[in-house]
């Protein structure tokens, strides 16, 4: 499952002024997001140095990580820029004057839209899990890619796309769990057998 990408949102905001300039975090470190999932409490966080080996060459901003939507800036042409700080990862994006971004920068600017996402994949080893009775955490230290940062127009994990990717890497890496408590139980029968 660490070879999909995830997203996740967080806010942004319109620039006034003459040129067209959004900005926001679309990572924020430390913040822990809990959700319900089947009755089940979801919580992940994204750590601090998460972002410290991050792969971000070519990062689009897109809309609602669409690919049949024009790309409205990039880090490549420099129309995007992606900031790290003590908070977490800021975007800075100069929307060039096509139909669609101006009528994206209005949405933002009446607040239509006003959140962020990003679309990334956890590197090997990149995260942490802790399985408790109700609630499983998921802590991610180690960010492998960051596909692109979206301006979208739905809440954090309201979405049943977000929810079933979130659910399904619960179920895969509770999956890889079991699997490994079984073989240390098998090789724990092994060794006593062997003492006998």
């Amino acid at each position: 499952m660490k070879g999909k990408a995830e997203r996740r949102l967080i806010d942004i905001r319109a620039i006034e002024g003459d040129k067209m300039i959004i900005e926001g975090y679309a990572i924020t470190y430390d913040k822990p997001a809990t959700h319900e999932i089947g009755g089940r409490k979801f919580t992940e966080t994204i750590k601090r140095g998460a972002l410290d080996r991050t792969d971000m060459k070519d990062v689009p901003l897109r809309y609602n990580h669409n690919d049949n939507v024009m790309i409205m800036a990039r880090t490549r042409n420099k129309s995007l820029q992606l900031i790290k700080d003590e908070n977490g990862l800021k975007i800075i994006a100069e929307l060039i004057d096509t139909q669609s971004n101006r009528d994206l920068y209005k949405a933002i600017q009446e607040g239509l839209i006003d959140k962020m996402s990003f679309a990334f994949t956890v590197a090997d080893g990149g995260d942490t899990w802790t399985f408790e009775k109700d609630e499983t955490k998921r802590d991610v230290t180690n960010i492998a890619k960051l596909w692109d940062v979206s301006v979208v127009d739905t809440p954090f994990y309201d979405t049943t796309s977000v929810y079933a990717r979130s659910l399904e890497l619960l179920e895969s890496e509770e999956r890889r769990l079991d699997s490994l408590r079984e073989k240390e139980i098998l090789k724990q029968k092994i060794i006593m057998k062997g003492k006998v």
